[in-house]
């Protein structure tokens, strides 16, 4: 093996070492401490039950949802609240997803109103800056057409922005139908992390890459920022880089009772095309470049590295096999060949930990785990990665074409099945 050769063998290794191990710190954050844990809950009031409640516009854009809208507009028409609207934003192309919102709006009058997205082509932000003129309450908030949306969210989301003060408060959201495929599990997972714990580390450096629901905005802060980005694949994380840059308080809440829950993508399939859309609405930021407005040096390291992802996970995916194949077929000294072994430190105790948090998982959602759920998160752990590593580089392959057009995630209501976990009202129940 030539010195050139095992000189880069051992930087990579070392870059993939660090990481992995900043990934395994963030990911953890929420479980440093109990008062780090305390802190990711939703604010409470202090002042009683006498106040003045914000109104709201909650807005639903729904493409080819028509299999699955319906009961989400039907729970939303639901909640308990006492000042509230529901915007449905419906595509002028989309007649079977019209006539359910219509349906509804028939049923519910004044509580929902239906407003037709006439731009071409069609993706989400643009569906959402159609409907904000038409938005009437103080807070706007945004919802994915098969959400289930817990009844006391409003109510919860209201006294956090008034004992915060906050411009923004992201709740949480869930995917629940851990059950439903190979890599449903690490699915759920991913989410459960990055809403329970690694947002919140987001939070306290002032960098949040906004959720794309469960999401509330002053309407005032959304109408001046200029609405979504109608061009950018990830437009929740460029409104919130844009607006963490603008120094709009932003609040990040996670109460596992009261989380949005969704479904995890039907196939493999979809799951890499949603994949590569978020890779590549994330390095649309990178490139569009507002995040280094931001006003400290830390910000804006987290920003670039949380913004890279793409990169980094194209990376790892393929250099962490290539290192591996490279230290045993070119007979590496001993030395170098541990040294590209040390990724898979904080790799397997990173796996640890999601096996950990799958019990976790269960516990707040009521469900008892298998050894056979164990199981499946243990063994789908390469294949997993490799398709977050492949759809990576698809985004990095799609963007360097130009190819910008929005790969729409398809619902089926998984989330609302048996390999679902419990309902709200079970939740209810159980307590």
């Amino acid at each position: 093996m030539s010195g050139e050769f095992a000189l880069l063998l051992v930087f990579m290794s070392f870059l993939l070492f660090a990481i992995a191990s900043a990934t395994l710190w963030w990911m953890l954050h929420a479980w440093r401490d109990p008062a780090t844990m305390v802190a990711t809950g939703f604010a409470r009031d202090d002042a009683g039950p006498a106040y003045t409640a914000l109104s709201f516009s909650l807005i639903v854009p729904a493409r080819h949802e028509e299999a699955v809208l319906e009961e989400t507009l039907e729970q939303l028409c639901h909640i308990d609240h006492p000042a509230f609207e529901v915007i449905v934003v419906v595509g002028d192309d989309d007649p079977d997803t019209t006539a359910v919102a219509r349906r509804v709006e028939d049923r519910y009058g004044d509580l929902v109103r239906v407003v037709v997205d006439d731009s071409v082509p069609k993706n989400k932000p643009k569906a959402l800056n159609t409907a904000l003129p038409y938005c009437r309450g103080d807070i706007v908030g945004i919802f994915d057409a098969e959400d289930e949306v817990h009844p006391r969210l409003l109510r919860v989301v209201d006294t956090a922005f008034r004992s915060t003060q906050s411009d923004v408060v992201q709740g949480g959201v869930q995917l629940v139908d851990f059950r439903s495929h190979w890599y449903s599990a690490r699915n759920c997972l991913e989410y459960f992390f990055w809403f329970r714990s690694r947002l919140h580390l987001h939070e306290r450096h002032g960098f949040i890459p906004l959720g794309g629901n469960t999401v509330f905005l002053r309407r005032s802060l959304i109408t001046s920022a200029g609405g979504y980005d109608p061009n950018c694949l990830a437009e929740d994380c460029e409104l919130g880089v844009r607006l963490s840059t603008e120094g709009a308080r932003i609040s990040v809440a996670y109460d596992p009772h009261l989380v949005t829950r969704e479904e995890t993508p039907p196939n493999v399939r979809t799951l890499v095309k949603q994949r590569t859309r978020w890779n590549q609405g994330f390095l649309q930021v990178l490139r569009k470049g507002i995040w280094r407005s931001l006003p400290m040096r830390r910000q804006r390291m987290l920003a670039r590295y949380t913004l890279a992802q793409p990169f980094l996970q194209g990376i790892a995916g393929v250099a962490i096999p290539i290192s591996i194949v490279a230290a045993v077929a070119f007979r590496a000294p001993v030395g170098i060949a541990l040294i590209t072994f040390l990724p898979a430190i904080p790799t397997i105790a990173m796996v640890a930990f999601e096996v950990v948090g799958l019990r976790e998982f269960c516990r707040l959602y009521y469900v008892r785990p298998t050894r056979l759920d164990y199981v499946r998160v243990l063994l789908s752990t390469p294949a997993y990665h490799l398709l977050l590593a492949f759809s990576a580089c698809r985004a990095l392959v799609r963007e360097i074409r130009g190819h910008r057009g929005w790969e729409k995630t398809a619902h089926s209501g998984a989330h609302r099945g048996p390999s679902a976990l419990m309902t709200a009202a079970d939740e209810r129940v159980a307590a």
